[in-house]
């Protein structure tokens, strides 16, 4: 995945390529000095090692709206495997939005209902350090000049210890 940083006020351009050689890019939310809500997704996926989540349905053939095809040839009846991919998983990409909006939140020093993690089954320690490393990378990312891109190699994330793979 690269995510380049544009100017203010303009969508984010992700690249994508999967282990099967296809290419897509991706207009996504967010972008100048903000993270982008699909590179929020692949920090907070890899931290907490959630493998069902946005970036785990992309690598295993889901093709969102936002996606354009830019090269590579895709699997017999891609299409097809996309649409019973996101109604298997419908359950775990709600989940997935629900945890990346309120580590993002804790991360901005926002309000954090109590209650809102253990809805997530998301134990409050997990919350804390993914929002740690969420806040890290959000400076990282304001310093990164306009222009320039930040690459990252999404992986079914191992379990750690003390982290439940999902």
């Amino acid at each position: 995945m690269t995510f380049s940083r544009l100017a203010d006020r303009r969508p984010v351009e992700t690249r994508v390529e999967r282990d099967d050689g296809v290419v897509f890019s991706l207009r996504g939310a967010g972008g100048g000095a903000d993270l982008s809500h699909d590179l929020v997704h692949a920090l907070v996926e890899t931290e907490l090692g959630m493998t069902d989540g946005i970036w785990g349905c992309i690598a295993d053939g889901v093709v969102w709206t936002t996606m354009r095809h830019v090269s590579g040839r895709q699997p017999p009846r891609a299409a097809g495997r996309s649409a019973r991919l996101k109604r298997e998983r419908a359950a775990a990409i709600q989940r997935a939005e629900g945890v990346a909006d309120l580590v993002s939140r804790s991360a901005r020093g926002a309000a954090v209902l109590p209650g809102e993690a253990a809805a997530l089954d998301l134990p409050p320690w997990q919350l804390t350090a993914a929002a740690a490393a969420l806040a890290d990378a959000g400076r990282r990312w304001r310093a990164l000049p306009v222009g320039d891109t930040w690459t990252l190699e999404w992986r079914p994330p191992t379990a750690r210890p003390g982290r439940r793979r999902r």
